[in-house]
């Protein structure tokens, strides 16, 4: 059972508008809102459908099977199919967008072939007056200043480890000079003492 599960899951019908999925468009512009669909089993008398905020239809097509184009059933006279059956791509055009467009467009796909499996994906259009161009500088001076932090991080840590690194030779060399100094006076010290030692010749 578990192996037939995820068998099915690959053949699940999948619809997708790309990696994101909002759309921004200029007032008076043409606009592309992309669709594609997939499916492991192929497809017959697949049936996809475009609404605007889920209720209004404004494109609907067929696609018989892998072999022809898609056919529009219903569509509205400001939009455009873009798409191709080769692709398995199912895009429209909105013509002369108005800020009365922007809203929620569902692209909906039912392919017979899996029992009548039903798929969407959704896509969010912004109509604005005029496009605003992105202004990187703050963005470049917050990465300068953070990219220079840690530059001085990383040179104060190398400058720490070369300081510690000095006081440790310079700690080793002193130890070494206090064995040797020790050493020297314990040997003359213990030579000394057994001259004092040494007792004086009995008398004849």
């Amino acid at each position: 059972l578990p192996g037939l599960h995820i068998f099915a899951i690959a053949l699940a019908l999948e619809v997708s508008v790309g990696k994101t999925n909002t759309v921004t468009a200029l007032n008076n512009s043409d606009v592309l809102l992309p669709c594609v669909f997939s499916t492991c089993i192929g497809f017959q008398d697949l049936v996809f459908t475009w609404y605007f905020n889920s209720t209004e239809l404004i494109y609907q097509g067929k696609i018989k099977n892998e072999a022809t184009e898609p056919t529009p059933i219903k569509h509205n006279p400001r939009v455009e199919f873009v798409g191709s059956t080769a692709k398995k791509n199912i895009s429209i055009v909105l013509k002369s967008v108005e800020f009365s467009d922007a809203g929620r467009y569902t692209c909906h796909v039912k392919n017979p072939k899996e029992k009548n499996a039903q798929h969407n994906a959704t896509i969010f259009l912004t109509v604005v007056h005029k496009m605003v161009e992105t202004d990187n500088t703050v963005t470049v001076i917050i990465l300068s200043v953070v990219g220079g932090l840690i530059g001085l991080l990383i040179l104060f840590m190398l400058i720490k480890r070369v300081v510690l690194f000095i006081i440790k030779k310079i700690q080793d060399g002193k130890k070494e000079c206090l064995v040797s100094s020790s050493g020297n006076d314990n040997t003359e010290n213990g030579l000394a003492g057994s001259k004092a030692e040494q007792k004086a010749p009995p008398k004849a």
